[in-house]
Formats: C-alpha cells, structure tokens, sequence
C-alpha cells in the first residue's frame, strides 16, 4: 500500500537535500516559534530524517497531509513497549515498560480504554461543566486581584485553573494537588532516568492507595465509576485503572496549564491581535484554534513501523521509528499561508495539536472549554495586564518536554 504518492518529486529532492539528519528534539528561541534547528524540516517536507538523542535515525514527518494519512495507518504502532520503539529522551529509558494507557497502546486495548472514558470527555459534557470552570477561574483571579500585583501566572492560574478542573472530574483530592504535579514535573522533566523513575513509582502509589480507598468509600468521580465497572464486570484491573489515572491526571493539567501561560504570553506579545480579542470576544474560539496551531505544546508524536510502509517516493522499514513534529506540520504552508502569523480568521480547526486517528486528545473538548474561558476572564478583569518583566528574559520550558513558560512574572 502506497501513501501520499503525488509528493514523491518533493519528497526524492529534499531527502538529497538533507545531507545530514538534523537532532531532534531542539529548544526553541522564541517560545512560540519551533526551533531555528527545524527550518531545513520546514524546506523538506512532507519527511524527514532526524537523529534522536541517542543516535538513532527516526523518519521525521512534516507534512500536513503525509501525517493526517500516517496517523490513522494501523502499520504505525504507539506500543511504546514493543521492542525498537522509538524514545527522544534518555529519562523516559526506566519506564518505557511501565503499564501504558490510551497514547501508548493499540487496538483493540486502546478501544477498550477509550470506550469507558469517551462519555465523560465528549463536548456535551464539557458544556456541562463550563459553570463550574467559570468559578474556578473567578476565584482564582479574586485571590490574584487581592493579593494585588505582581503576581507569578503560572503558579497563581495557569497552573490551578486545570489541576481543580481534572481533580473534580477524576475525583481526585485536590488537597494532595502539590504533590502529584511536582511528581508530573519530575515525571516529564526530571534531570536523570532514575528521578522520573522514582516519579512514576511515587504517582503509581498514590493512585494505587487512592483507588483502594474508593472501593470502601466511594465518589463521584470518573475514577469511582471506573472502579464500580471493575467491581461488577472484573474490567479494568487494578494495573490498568493506575495507568488510566496518571495519563489522564498528568494531561488533564499539564498540556492546559502549558497552553494557558504560553497562549498569554502569546497574545502580550501581539497586542494588536489581543486588541482585535477584546474588540470581538466572538473571536474566541477562533483564537484557541489558531493559539493550539501555532504553538504545538505537544511536539513529537512517536511510533514505530510494524510493516514496511511506501510513502511518497521513499520506504519506511519495519523496525523504524517515525516521529511527528506537530510545530512543522501546523506549520506547513500549502494548508496555512503565513503560517508564523497569527490569523483569527484563517480556518485552523484542522491542526494536529491534539493529533489525529484513534489517538486523537481524548480531552480536546475539554481543554478547549478551558482555554477560552480563561482566556476570556483573564484579559476581561485584567485589561491592563503586561509583562513584569523584558520578554526574552522570561523562562521557558526546554524542547524534550511539553513547551511552556516555567515562569510568568504579570502586573496591572
């Protein structure tokens, strides 16, 4: 089976372009541009070759319309337990065969998985919810406006607005919410493998002991239902509701919280593309859009082909890992002229931020229910809020993790 053959002419001539594998991951410059390191990915597309950290080549797709094909073909597996499977990070070494859930995982167990979380993350009932996300933000902006500025965004709102959301909906204690996101952050960007080790231990005990206290003492949280269907149906197990709890606890705060403090950093940074938001809250929506395009939080999809796969003039091999940097393909400029820009009017609801296929971002209407609401409060109750500090000193998050603001000094 062939993919994507009308590319084969731009796919022969950039691969004898690329001489040398560019390094894959890279940090950006800018927060919200990719790395300078990926303009001859830009040149090349629809693929790529890259060097991962350990030396290893991986395909690297670029192209819009390649990845849309490649992310639904079945011969390109997220098992990240099978042998081969591809790694951008030696940190993520120790725990590669830990218990997988949903991302990490292929049919039909990922189907299974998904079947019992879909009803709580569909749009309806991200609907439901958007009172209660309103107060969350509300209060947290009180407390912000109380405390009177400067205030640090990420720790003041960014960070708590989804950390509340996704405890409320798990039903997990928020109480404990310092320890399980210091845990995420040892988990996703510890120095050493042995500290993300040691991370992934300390999350699958506590979720262990969590789940065990809702078999006595059950809530009303997603987790409590999904212990009931294991008390009556033996579905899931115990190994695979703790996996289900860390993918869902860890993505249902750190990509929000991420987009949240990098989004607003964005649009101080373009305060005429701000002035058009304020001007037309209608915008809204088209503006999450066009932030989730722009800024690919999420980058570097991994696989790895199970069968050789013919695309475009060139053979993915059995055994090679692909890799798909969502900053290039949301930057491809046969779908979006301009793509450096943002446009609150281009049409950008066809991005691959969230992915795309079966393991498309189960919480996509979620977060996007969450982004525009705070979005929405923050520039509303706070319409001269600014950097407190020279933008190219502000810190943010390196390239092998999901990208961000570390911090985001604010005033008023």
């Amino acid at each position: 089976m062939k993919i994507g053959t009308t590319h084969s002419s731009s796919v022969r001539s950039s691969m004898t372009e690329l001489s040398e594998p560019v390094a894959f991951p890279q940090d950006r410059g800018c927060p919200y541009h990719p790395p300078a390191g990926y303009d001859p990915l830009r040149a090349s597309r629809p693929l790529a070759r890259v060097t991962l950290y350990d030396g290893r080549t991986a395909w690297l797709v670029t192209g819009h319309a390649l990845a849309r094909d490649l992310l639904v073909d079945p011969r390109l597996s997220s098992n990240r337990t099978r042998a081969g499977f591809p790694i951008t990070t030696p940190r993520f070494a120790k725990v590669r065969d830990r218990k997988a859930a949903l991302l990490g995982v292929d049919d039909p167990e990922h189907r299974t998985q998904r079947r019992m979380m879909i009803p709580s993350f569909t749009l309806k009932r991200a609907t439901a919810l958007r009172p209660s996300i309103q107060r969350i933000v509300d209060d947290l902006l009180d407390r912000m406006i109380a405390q009177g500025p400067p205030a640090e965004l990420v720790g003041a709102f960014a960070l708590p607005v989804p950390s509340m959301v996704i405890c409320a909906l798990l039903g997990v204690p928020y109480a404990d919410h310092e320890f399980f996101e210091e845990q995420s952050r040892r988990l996703l960007r510890g120095p050493t493998a042995e500290v993300t080790q040691d991370a992934r231990d300390r999350l699958e005990e506590y979720l262990g002991d969590l789940i065990d206290r809702k078999r006595a003492e059950p809530g009303d949280g997603l987790l409590d239902e999904l212990v009931e269907q294991h008390a009556r149906e033996g579905t899931p197990d115990r190994d695979e509701l703790i996996a289900l709890a860390i993918i869902l606890l860890i993505a249902g705060h750190e990509t929000t919280a991420n987009m949240i403090s990098l989004g607003t950093y964005t649009l101080l940074q373009h305060p005429e593309r701000l002035a058009e938001l304020r001007a037309d809250p209608s915008l809204l929506p088209a503006a999450v859009e066009e932030l989730l395009r722009m800024l690919s939080i999420a980058d570097g999809l991994l696989r790895l082909a199970t069968e050789d796969v013919e695309v475009a003039g060139a053979t993915i091999r059995a055994g090679d890992a692909v890799v798909f940097s969502t900053s290039v393909i949301n930057r491809d400029t046969d779908v979006y002229p301009g793509p450096d820009t943002l446009d609150w009017r281009r049409p950008a609801r066809h991005h691959v931020a969230f992915g795309f296929g079966i393991h498309q971002c189960l919480g996509q209407n979620l977060a996007r229910t969450e982004l525009e609401i705070a979005l929405a409060a923050l520039f509303e109750r706070l319409p001269t809020l600014r950097l407190a500090a020279p933008a190219d000193e502000i810190p943010f998050k390196p390239g092998d993790t999901i990208q961000g603001m570390l911090e985001l000094p604010v005033t008023w």
